[in-house]
């Protein structure tokens, strides 16, 4: 994760300009743009948990990371991602998934336990930025299995700030717990050590790269069945994504070792082969 460096040796090489003349195309603009919004969005959040305004700040945090989800993908279809649109998507997360979502549940819950409860989430924003960091490193490796494209290290920033404002989609629908302030202490820590922890959970972004074209209709209904949900029940649709989301990192944590076992016979199935081959090559001559 931290690889040597010696900050006496400066073996840099100019880098090529990328755009002739330092023009810039508009296409490389627009994803930056859409990051942008995401991050107005998430300081909008901040200012709505500030008025105690929570179905405005849970609604912009939800458009944040709608914004969030989309913008890397129209860089990919324009072809127009760049080192620069990384490290701003990246700082844009800090504030939307990180500063955000813990500015919202100390001002919805953790503001009576005061100082447990600041520390709480200090903890869940600490967690938050070093989920991201190792999200960066990660991306600069190329010698991963395809197979773990599909799945990432511990829960991503953007589901875990969706996670951990579960308590209010739940009062919503009028489910008041008694002694709540002390259980969203506890499940505020809970998600923010998932963030950081080992544990594999489903990436999704495999899904949609190819689909057959029988089954497009199906997903245009499914889209729109989704977006009506959450424009019509939000708090319904929000905390069932979030209790499915749970419920779902134990399979992807099943599926994932199951993965990991079969390649590692594959690759004793090889090395055995190999073996074999060595000796069969090898001639034998009598003593």
């Amino acid at each position: 994760m931290f690889p040597p460096f010696d900050p006496e040796r400066d073996d840099r090489k100019p880098r090529p300009r990328m755009f002739a003349r330092g023009q810039v195309p508009t296409r490389v603009l627009i994803p930056n743009i859409f990051t942008l919004l995401g991050l107005c969005a998430g300081l909008t959040a901040i200012r709505m948990a500030i008025e105690h305004r929570w179905d405005l700040a849970v609604a912009a945090l939800v458009f944040a990371a709608f914004l969030d989800g989309i913008d890397g993908r129209i860089a990919r279809l324009l072809k127009a991602s760049s080192r620069f649109g990384a490290e701003l998507d990246s700082l844009a997360d800090f504030v939307n998934f990180g500063v955000a979502p813990a500015i919202i549940i100390f001002n919805w819950a953790l503001d009576d336990l005061r100082s447990m409860g600041w520390i709480a989430v200090l903890i869940y924003a600490v967690c938050a930025a070093l989920r991201l960091a190792r999200f960066n490193v990660a991306l600069e490796r190329s010698d991963l299995p395809a197979w773990k494209s599909a799945y990432f290290v511990g829960v991503p920033a953007p589901a875990g700030a969706l996670l951990l404002l579960l308590p209010i989609y739940a009062q919503d629908l009028g489910f008041h717990l008694p002694s709540l302030t002390p259980l969203a202490l506890v499940y505020t820590l809970a998600i923010a050590l998932l963030m950081v922890s080992r544990v594999p959970t489903f990436s999704g972004k495999m899904l949609g790269q190819r689909i057959a074209r029988e089954y497009v209709p199906p997903v245009f209904v499914l889209v729109a069945l989704f977006i009506a949900l959450l424009l019509t029940y939000p708090s319904l649709t929000l905390a069932v994504g979030s209790v499915i989301y749970l419920a779902l990192i134990p399979v992807s944590a099943y599926r994932y070792l199951q993965e990991e076992r079969k390649m590692e016979a594959n690759a004793k199935a090889q090395n055995g082969k190999g073996a074999e081959d060595e000796t069969a090559e090898t001639p034998s001559f009598p003593r």
